[in-house]
Order: C-alpha cells, then sequence, then structure tokens
C-alpha cells in the first residue's frame, strides 16, 4: 500500500484548517436539512435543483480534502538549538540578493504558502534549494531569471517540539 502524502502545517495554518472543516460541515447540514428545491417530472430538470446538488457536490468535495488534510498532517515544529542553523521547515530565512535587496521568507507547507506574506512553499524553486542550507551559503535559482541569494540569517520562532 503506498503511503499517504503528509501535510505539513504549522499550529496555525492548523487551526484555519480545523475552523474551515467545521464551518463547512455546519454549512452542509444546514444545506441538507433546509429546504430542497423540487426536481420537476417532466422533460425538465428544475435549475434550482441543479445548482443545488452542485453546491451540495462542491461542499462535500472540499469536506472531503479537508478530512484528508487532517488525518494526514504533520505539524511543523522548531527543531532542536543544534539544528536551528540549518534551513528547514518553519525556519525564517534572510536573503540578500547581490545587489543588496533583502527578502525574507518563512519555509512552510504547500497548504500554506502565500508569497504575498512572506511564506514560501518547501517545494517552490527557491524552499527547494533552501531546505538543508546554512547561513553564508549561496543559491542560485534559475526561473525564468537567474539570482543568486546569500542567506543571511535563519531563526526559528519558537513553534513545538522538533519534527519526528
Amino acid at each position: 500500500m503506498a503511503e499517504k502524502k503528509k501535510f505539513y502545517l504549522t499550529k496555525e495554518g492548523l487551526e484555519r484548517i480545523k475552523k474551515e472543516y467545521k464551518d463547512l460541515k455546519v454549512l452542509r447540514l444546514n444545506k441538507i436539512k433546509g429546504t430542497r428545491p423540487k426536481i420537476l417530472h417532466s422533460q425538465d430538470v428544475n435549475p434550482e435543483y441543479l445548482s443545488f446538488q452542485e453546491d451540495l457536490s462542491r461542499l462535500e468535495f472540499r469536506i472531503a480534502e479537508l478530512d484528508n488534510i487532517l488525518e494526514n498532517v504533520k505539524i511543523i515544529k522548531t527543531p532542536p538549538k543544534g539544528k536551528q542553523g540549518i534551513v528547514n521547515l518553519g525556519a525564517i530565512v534572510t536573503l540578500e540578493e547581490q545587489d543588496g535587496k533583502i527578502n525574507e521568507f518563512m519555509i512552510v507547507g504547500t497548504l500554506e504558502a502565500n508569497p504575498s506574506e512572506g511564506k514560501i512553499s518547501s517545494q517552490s524553486p527557491v524552499g527547494k534549494a533552501l531546505l538543508g542550507r546554512k547561513t553564508g551559503d549561496e543559491i542560485i535559482i534559475t526561473s525564468p531569471i537567474k539570482i543568486i541569494y546569500r542567506i543571511k540569517e535563519i531563526k526559528y520562532y519558537p513553534m513545538s517540539q522538533p519534527l519526528s
């Protein structure tokens, strides 16, 4: 049997997923308990009924998706002191470009990635290149242009115990 995919989340990310899951289950229950449009017994199918079924189907799909995530979640935790000088999930990495421009990114799982918030996926080109690196290391990203970063600082906010 194939190993199930793990979903790496911060505690905050897990709380957002749990809230969405709970909210969608309540919404589904209210939708099911509410008045359903009637299916017409003629050649035509009631468009309201079709729309209701589509909405319910999308809702069920998202709930199943979230259920799978919750069953396979792995919380991102702060590594032990001796390993905090290496980039891993949960690291906040300060990078300097060749022109002196400074960027700061937090390395997160794919579900929490949001570059506009400074959160990049460990599966993105930059995230992949950073994993396992140390302060002072240089990384080169070529997609579609070539960017060279030097790691200036690696820090971790206290999250919990180390990833197992």
